[in-house]
């Protein structure tokens, strides 16, 4: 065959440069043809990063042994031959700009690791793009204020070809070429200071349900790439964390990675866009104070230092501790038989309709995944008056620690739907009790299970966080600090009356060092009940209205749309397979019980709802004990990108 003036446009020489016309026969190889055209151009260049993109396909020829024929590709294609790395603009989770190089040709999972190299940040897998909003649908202070952001130029960066990142002063070695790489490391590593009220009021806020579920459909296709997706060169992308799965943080060599996750956290603070309580927004005030004196005077070295000190204590501390010898070892076969039970008096309450009924004390038992509850202490072997099996429920905290309230509200799946049971504990231990124990159970985990002891822990730290501390010394005037909340609180309160409430909880936290306060601040984070939740507005099949449908870490949330009421939660554990059907764009799972979900997706493709689902069960599959390179293939399965392409 024979390909008659065939253009190849070559985008290096501008829009007003004439085609490229080659006559080539069909049985030409793709690497063949990009030799022509440099023939042709008979310019002295570096034409190693150019590829072949077919337009009308959307497709690039990286095949560079495929021929034309094999290919289809006939006398009118319209080729362009350009470069697989162009620029783009991402805005970082601490709401920062930086320039670098992103690759066109590849799918966005691996132009994301890339990124991430050039950055800093480990675990990649966890991040992904997503389109900025349209200018026209801003407001003109806003991009006012979008224009004048100052963005780092990263694009000359060239990564050493060790896999493995040499520091050099507490960076990685390839942000010490120039004064501006360093100056941008410091952006990345260490917190925004001097955030003003300004700032915050201008930043918009997610209001309903569905505001939070349109943010979702902009995210991109992880198994496309850039140009398939119509992102052009310089571009303004998004960089953010996708998956609230956080694997093996670890100070020492995520400095990055952990400062960003904690600017998400914080905008996610401020902009209510995970809710909080009162005593709560305090506490992340006062973390967000201490983080910003710390951060005022910090450098990427001496926190480099620091962490290398906590390494010195801890080896120590181990080798003291093999040195002094061990207690005689425990039962082994005690501890692999015998779970761990709770028994105490609680008081209840079983919300209804037209009831005025209050919290009445009963005994109660928590014995694996099931808690019962009883008259009284003397009828154990009795019937009880309920029993509730809490795999796949809800457990939503209700503290209030000035009130001493301290409730864990219980929404148990039942045949008519969530069946509310509270539970209202006495004190902040008894309450980290049983609250882990519920957690765990909803999860099908019993309080046998390693991770107990941790979790009792850290509801016990957020408690203590909470409450004040009068023995502790006066911190000292904390100027602009009632401005680190969200503009709800600041409606709510006037300055004087928010000022000495954080300068009270700040002396609960002010022997902190800098990366202390951001894991604390990311762990109590992570305690809130809307924490890691991702919303799509979805038509549920059957169903003649639509709902949103929530997608976290471990299971799908069914809630009402009009009145933001969880109705169902699927566990990912009970869940046998889900597929998606392309033609009625549908999503259909299988549970354990025969239980069968399938819903169309409103707010965004189900393509997104499918990746979602699949990244998070992918997640869930790594090992400190596996070699830290990603199945990837694995990842394309499950997230459905053998289908979309």
């Amino acid at each position: 065959m024979t390909l008659g003036n065939w253009p190849s446009l070559v985008e290096d020489l501008g829009p007003e440069a004439d085609a490229v016309k080659l006559r080539v026969s069909g049985s030409l190889h793709i690497g063949g043809i990009m030799l022509q055209i440099v023939d042709k151009l008979k310019m002295q260049k570096d034409w190693s990063d150019h590829a072949l993109w077919w337009e009308q396909k959307k497709l690039w020829l990286l095949k560079t042994n495929w021929s034309l024929d094999k290919y289809g590709i006939l006398a009118d294609a319209k080729l362009h031959y350009t470069p697989q790395h162009k620029p783009v603009l991402l805005s970082l989770p601490n709401r920062r700009s930086v320039r670098v190089r992103a690759n066109f040709a590849q799918p966005v999972f691996r132009t994301v690791a890339d990124i991430c190299k050039v950055l800093g940040i480990r675990h990649f897998e966890e991040l992904s793009l997503l389109r900025a909003p349209d200018q026209k649908d801003k407001r003109k202070q806003k991009e006012k204020e979008a224009n004048t952001v100052e963005s780092f130029d990263l694009t000359g960066v060239r990564l050493p070809a060790s896999a493995e990142q040499q520091l050099f002063r507490g960076m990685p070695a390839h942000f010490s070429d120039s004064a501006e790489t360093e100056a941008c490391f410091r952006m990345l590593s260490i917190s925004q200071t001097g955030l003003t009220p300004e700032q915050i009021m201008r930043k918009h806020r997610l209001g309903s349900l569905t505001e939070k579920a349109q943010i979702n459909s902009r995210w991109l296709d992880s198994s496309r790439t850039l140009l398939q997706q119509e992102v052009k060169e310089n571009d303004s992308l998004w960089l953010r964390f996708k998956y609230y799965s956080f694997f093996d943080l670890e100070p020492k060599y995520d400095t990055v990675r952990i400062n960003q996750l904690y600017e998400q956290a914080r905008w996610a603070v401020l902009l209510e866009e995970t809710d909080c309580t009162e005593e709560e927004m305090i506490v992340f005030a006062a973390l967000q104070y201490r983080i910003q004196q710390l951060s005022l005077n910090a450098s990427p070295a001496e926190q480099s230092a620091e962490l290398g000190i906590d390494d010195l204590d801890k080896a120590l501390a181990s080798l003291e501790v093999k040195l002094e010898g061990t207690s005689s070892p425990p039962n082994v076969l005690e501890s692999l038989t015998a779970i761990p039970e709770l028994k105490d008096y609680l008081r209840i309450f079983r919300p209804r309709k037209l009831t005025l009924k209050g919290y009445k004390q009963y005994w109660v038992t928590f014995k694996e995944t099931t808690v019962s509850y009883y008259k009284a202490a003397e009828e154990p072997l009795g019937e009880p008056v309920q029993q509730l099996n809490l795999k796949g429920c809800e457990v939503v905290p209700d503290v209030n620690i000035s009130g001493q309230k301290f409730c864990i509200k219980l929404l148990v799946p039942s045949p008519e739907g969530m069946s509310e049971v509270y539970l209202r504990c006495t004190d902040e231990s008894q309450y980290a009790r049983w609250m882990a124990a519920c957690r765990l159970a909803a999860r099908g985990k019993t309080m046998a299970d390693a991770s107990y002891p941790s979790e009792v822990e850290n509801l016990l730290s957020f408690l203590r966080l909470q409450r004040s501390n009068p023995e502790a010394p006066l911190a000292p005037e904390a100027e602009g600090a009632q401005w680190l909340i969200s503009p709800r609180y600041q409606k709510k309160f006037k300055p004087k009356q928010l000022t000495p409430r954080i300068l009270e909880a700040y002396q609960n936290i002010a022997q902190l060092s800098l990366v202390e306060a951001k894991m604390k601040f990311i762990q109590a984070w992570q305690s809130l009940p809307d924490f890691g939740i991702s919303y799509f507005v979805v038509r549920f099949k059957g169903s003649r209205k639509d709902e949103i449908l929530g997608i976290a870490n471990n299971r799908l949330i069914r809630i009402d749309l009009a009145v933001g009421d969880v109705v169902k939660t699927w566990r990912y554990s009970n869940m046998r397979q889900w597929n998606v059907n392309w033609d009625i764009r549908q999503v259909a799972i299988e549970f354990d019980e025969h239980i069968n979900v399938a819903f169309s997706c409103v707010s965004a493709g189900c393509k997104i709802v499918h990746e979602y689902i699949g990244g998070y069960i992918f997640l869930s599959t790594r090992s400190a004990d596996k070699s830290q390179k990603l199945d990837e293939e694995l990842f394309h399965k499950l997230t459905g990108g053998h289908e979309a392409l």
